[in-house]
């Protein structure tokens, strides 16, 4: 099974390169399923029904997020109900969405995703590792193939929970930080890794917002609105091949798709 999993779309420019490229992309590299992070899906912050869907239509099957997840308040209108859209897991129970599931692919496979939140510099949330565990007993009876979007801050982190889940799923993909990293490996155990799949949006920016409004913030000390920023758009991805009986990675390469000007 070939997986495309897409960093961090930021607000409109993400979206924009997402509606005029993943069809043809997907189709080129004979991909089965593609996972998208949206939590800066809506103007960067949060996530609205209207963008979410625009996005499937496109061509996205299933979409994880993160700590940005709650900034737009209309995804408490819609998460309960949308099971194609994933929160971290590690929340408290009693916030609506959920965190892991169970998909049903084109030639009748199917695929588990996980949505974990690390901790360190990060929300006080669940240990993630047990958590982990907990997840992956209950996804296992289902399907070998499983993908874990690991949202966090922490280079080591996120690197550990390589280490802790090898072997046990096919990728720990590391997301949040929206720059791509050049680690990309499959672990000695058949686990595929890398520390940050990067971003989608501009990357003539700051972590894919105009730089302005950032510098400001950091020489000022003073607020300033931030806006996605248009410059020089990229889909930064990673493509997964994960073995259907075994549930291990063949294979994983990175990469970003620029936008045509």
């Amino acid at each position: 099974m070939k997986i495309l999993f897409i960093g961090d779309i930021v607000g409109k420019p993400g979206r924009t390169i997402i509606y005029e490229k993943l069809k043809d992309f997907k189709k080129q590299n004979d991909i089965q399923v593609a996972i998208a992070n949206v939590e800066n899906l809506s103007s960067g912050f949060g996530i609205t029904e209207k963008n979410l869907k625009s996005l499937f239509e496109a061509g996205v099957d299933y979409c994880t997020s993160g700590n940005h997840v709650w900034d737009n308040r209309e995804v408490f209108q819609f998460i309960e109900e949308e099971k194609r859209l994933l929160r971290p897991a590690n929340y408290p129970h009693t916030c609506p969405g959920r965190g892991s599931a169970v998909y049903s692919v084109q030639n009748s496979s199917k695929i588990g995703i996980m949505n974990l939140s690390g901790r360190t510099f990060m929300p006080p949330l669940d240990n993630p590792f047990p958590l982990a565990d907990r997840l992956i007993d209950e996804i296992k009876p289902q399907t070998n193939i499983i993908i874990l979007d690991f949202h966090c801050e922490a280079t080591s982190e996120k690197v550990a929970m390589g280490y802790y889940l090898d072997g046990r799923i096919t990728a720990v993909l590391g997301t949040h930080t929206h720059i791509q990293t050049a680690d990309e490996r499959i672990l000695s155990a058949g686990t595929a890794f890398i520390s940050d799949v990067g971003m989608t949006g501009g990357q003539d920016s700051i972590l894919g917002v105009e730089k302005e409004a950032v510098l400001s913030r950091f020489t000022t000390l003073m607020p300033s609105r931030l806006t996605p920023a248009w410059g020089d758009i990229r889909m930064s991805y990673v493509i997964l091949e994960a073995d259907e009986t075994t549930g291990l990675a063949k294979s994983i390469q990175r990469g970003q798709l620029k936008r045509d000007l």
